[in-house]
């Protein structure tokens, strides 16, 4: 790693934190410190104590500690969700509400002082960097795991798939007619602890590896999600042995289609009798 770059970006986090209050034990004014103030404002309206830790990154132990310092302060309850006894849900107090309304009002102050000091050009150039910063911390932020196919996630991000599909070709999609191969193994992409991507794999010969069903949210498109899922996949082809991959596409899927001519893929002739597909790719390793 150039050591400039990770010389920019902790300038870059020292900038941010010192400008935000993160450094003050009493954040935007309240009697509480950052972490237990962001939580406040993630609880909002009620939240699961698995999305929580998700979203914030938190582990257990530490995600407890700061329920427990809210719920000592007559801010948060944590009780069994009716629904489902094993899931515990957070919810705000009357108190607590009124907390997160000045937790809101402090940090639009925040904003609103990062911006006045400034011209309107320099203030859309802030806003637009930051939007960029954001959507490339993001997409460091994903996490990709290799699932089995009947992995409830991964059965979810294929439904998914399969329901975008019904939109995007323009002969329409007849999940019932396509080709169903053996898959082996999900690519499955999650950020915040939710799935939002996938990609499938098998080896219907020796050596060669198919790719399927590659899908990504509406919400992640941008954060470059579709190239990292064929790099992961390239990884595990030549993990398993495979000297090359292969798949088959719609004339619909254009986007797709120039990903995978940038990633090196070459057209050749069909390989099976897929109904919906006008375009096949191979790509030796």
């Amino acid at each position: 790693m150039d050591a400039e770059l990770v010389t920019q970006v902790r300038r870059f986090n020292r900038t941010v934190t010192q400008r935000v209050g993160a450094l003050n034990d009493h954040y935007l004014g309240s009697d509480r410190p950052l972490g237990e103030a962001r939580l406040l404002w993630e609880i909002s309206d009620g939240r699961d104590l698995r999305s929580l830790r998700a979203t914030l990154g938190l582990d257990s132990g530490y995600l407890s500690r700061l329920l427990r310092s809210l719920e000592a302060a007559g801010l948060v309850t944590v009780q069994a969700d009716p629904a489902d006894r094993r899931v515990r849900v957070a919810q705000l107090t009357t108190a607590g509400k009124r907390e997160r309304q000045a937790l809101d009002r402090g940090s639009d102050g925040v904003a609103e002082a990062m911006l006045s000091p400034l011209s309107e050009r320099q203030r859309q150039r802030l806003v637009a960097a930051m939007a960029d910063v954001e959507r490339l911390l993001r997409a460091g932020m994903v996490e990709i795991e290799a699932v089995a196919p009947d992995h409830p996630e991964a059965v979810r991000c294929v439904r998914a798939y399969f329901a975008d599909l019904a939109v995007l070709f323009e002969d329409g999609f007849d999940g019932d007619v396509v080709l169903q191969p053996d898959v082996e193994q999900v690519l499955l992409a999650r950020l915040d602890g939710e799935p939002i991507g996938c990609v499938a794999m098998y080896e219907p010969e020796p050596g060669v590896c198919e790719m399927k069903r590659m899908w990504v949210h509406e919400s992640a498109r941008g954060l470059g999600l579709g190239r990292r899922l064929l790099v992961e996949l390239e990884a595990v082809a030549r993990q398993r042995g495979a000297g090359s991959i292969r798949l088959e596409t719609n004339r619909s899927l254009t986007e797709a289609i120039a990903l995978y001519r940038s990633a090196g893929f070459e057209e050749v002739a069909p390989f099976n009798a897929e109904p919906h597909a006008h375009h096949w790719f191979r790509k030796t390793l």
